[in-house]
């Protein structure tokens, strides 16, 4: 069984638990931290699993996984300069669990803002591969 609670950190400190299926509007998010914490069943000790930080405007800027032994993976999430809370990611760089880039994901996008193209890259700048999105409308 995992326990699974989502710390919400706020203004001044103010800090507030919420379920799973708590939704948080994006306007809601400028500034927010949230904490996951796991426990394993059997076991009363929890320890940090996920930690997801937003910007001053509402966007994710990072998330980190944890396992019982530390960080276990960190992804750095980059916009366009100067842009609201609606721009779309234009790339994600992945760390590793020592902090070294394993892999850099660039983003295009359709003119009605869905997923285009993610094009994958070592971290020499090595294409890796290419992952194309087809969206199909049901009639």
């Amino acid at each position: 069984m995992f326990v699974f609670a989502l710390l919400a950190m706020g203004i001044g400190g103010y800090s507030q638990t919420v379920s799973e299926s708590t939704v948080i509007k994006r306007e809601n998010r400028k500034g927010m931290t949230i904490k996951e914490w796991n426990t394993q069943a059997g076991s009363k000790r929890s320890f940090l699993d996920h930690v997801t930080t937003y910007d001053e405007m509402g966007r994710k800027i990072e998330e980190i996984e944890y396992a019982s032994y530390g960080q276990k993976s960190r992804v750095v999430f980059e916009y366009p300069e100067n842009s609201d809370i609606t721009a779309k990611v234009l790339r994600e760089i992945e760390y590793n669990d020592r902090d070294k880039v394993v892999r850099i994901k660039k983003f295009e996008y359709n003119e009605d803002g869905s997923k285009k193209r993610q094009l994958n890259y070592y971290p020499n700048g090595k294409l890796e591969s290419v992952k194309t999105f087809e969206v199909i409308f049901k009639e």
